[in-house]
Parts: structure tokens; C-alpha cells; sequence
């Protein structure tokens, strides 16, 4: 079920690590922001935009991680969008993303999985101001909707998942603490940050959730085991170990 968080944003939980998927009333029709997770929530999330009563006119996908590139034919055949730099990227880990999606979820047409193109300049039909990035994932991006008070911060900012730095990708602490300075230069406008799992942040919890990712990036610089609760989620510890194995490489 769509829940309302801004006037034009609604936001679909799966029950996949709590993915979001976010659907954006723009001047043209419906934006869908990282569509997912598996054919039974793409099919329903179709039947909660058909209630919705407009066209959907476009997709946007935050990063290239396979779960941000699903879509189904019931959407439509639309452009599909992302950054210049995921764009170029998602062709090389397509077969890999398909891959990653048939032994995860079920029903997903893996043949319409990265099918994205660089957004134009102008920002097409998808509304707001893209904030890009390099945490995370190569042409990571988030989407300002200051008008509506709302961030869709891909996956960032989230209250389950402690910052995944790309282990391929060297430099990844510094770089998610300048993504972080640019989200949340971009948060001043918002009272309301969607991730792409776990619980929208409103209010407080917005700041709440800045503190969290710094103090965890704080605790990696300082080769510490961070504070953190959500590391008491055990599927969380091989990331983690990976993020500290990067951290003291990089600190030398």
C-alpha cells in the first residue's frame, strides 16, 4: 500500500530489507524512484499507481545496485533514468544484476532489469534536483524535492542499514563523509528523508540519522568497533568487517 509522506510523494515498503519505492507526482505524471523488490510487490505497486488515476511518464534509479533497477511492463514502456555515470556502469553489471535478482526474489522480469539512460540536463520529467555522489556506488544519486520538504536518498541515511562502502573502490570513508556534507546541505530544505530501506525520517529523526552515519565513519577512521545498533542485525557483520578492512587500509 502507498503511504502519502508529501503532497505528490508516496512511498511502498516491501518487506525485502524494508526497500522503498517511491512514486513522484511530476507536471507530465508519475515518477517511479527505484521500483521493487519482487514480482508480487512490482505487480501490486502497479495496481497502487493505477488507483492514482495518472500516467506513469518515467523512472529513475538512484544507483546501480540490482535492486534499484527493476521495473515491469505494467509501467510502462518509458524512459528510464539515472546519472550520466550509473548510466555508463549499469551496462557492465547488467548480466550480474540479473543474476543477483533471480536467486533473491521471485517473479522480477529479468530482462527489464538496467535498462537506464543518462537523465538530460534539464531534468526531463523527473522533478526536484539530483544531489550525486560517490558513496556508495558509482554515480550514486539522491533527489531534492525542496518544494514538497522531501530527500529520496537512495541508500543512505537509513535507520537498518549501517553506510555500505564499495569494497571495489578505494577512498569510500572520505567519500561517503563529502556525500554526507552534500546531503545534508541538500536536508536544510527537507523535514522529510526517504531512504531506500528501512523507516522515512521526519523531523528530529532527519538529524538523527546524519549523526548515526558520522559517528559510525568516525568510529572506522579511529579503527574502532562503532556504537552502533544496528550492527546487532548479524547479517550486517561481513559488510561491516569489509568497511573496517577498508578503513585501516586507507589510514595506512
Amino acid at each position: 500500500m502507498l503511504k502519502q509522506v508529501a503532497d505528490g510523494v508516496w512511498v511502498r515498503q516491501s518487506e525485502w530489507v524494508r526497500s522503498n519505492a517511491v512514486v513522484v507526482r511530476g507536471d507530465e505524471g508519475l515518477v517511479l524512484v527505484d521500483p521493487g523488490i519482487d514480482g508480487g510487490d512490482l505487480n501490486q505497486l502497479a495496481d497502487d499507481v493505477d488507483r492514482l488515476g495518472l500516467p506513469v511518464v518515467a523512472g529513475f534509479a538512484t544507483h546501480l545496485h540490482w535492486d534499484h533497477l527493476l521495473w515491469h511492463s505494467r509501467f510502462g514502456d518509458v524512459p528510464r533514468y539515472a546519472t550520466t555515470a550509473c548510466a555508463q556502469a549499469a551496462g557492465a553489471v547488467r548480466e550480474r544484476a540479473q543474476a543477483m535478482a533471480a536467486e533473491t526474489a521471485s517473479g522480477i522480469p529479468l530482462e527489464l532489469i538496467g535498462l537506464v539512460t543518462p537523465l538530460p540536463a534539464d531534468g526531463g520529467p523527473v522533478p526536484g534536483e539530483l544531489v550525486e555522489h560517490e558513496a556508495h556506488a558509482v554515480g550514486h544519486a539522491a533527489v531534492l524535492l525542496a518544494d514538497r520538504g522531501v530527500l529520496l536518498a537512495g541508500d543512505m541515511l537509513s535507520d537498518i542499514l549501517i553506510p555500505m562502502l564499495d569494497p571495489r573502490r578505494p577512498g569510500q570513508v572520505d567519500a561517503y563523509g563529502a556525500a554526507l556534507d552534500r546531503l545534508g546541505e541538500a536536508a536544510e530544505h527537507v523535514d522529510v528523508v526517504v531512504p531506500g530501506h528501512g523507516a522515512v525520517a521526519e523531523g528530529p529523526e532527519v538529524a538523527a540519522r546524519f549523526a548515526a552515519d558520522r559517528a559510525y565513519l568516525d568510529a572506522l577512521r579511529r579503527g574502532e568497533e562503532p556504537a552502533d545498533v544496528r550492527l546487532e542485525q548479524e547479517w550486517l557483520a561481513r559488510p561491516h568487517q569489509a568497511n573496517l578492512e577498508q578503513a585501516r587500509r586507507s589510514a595506512g
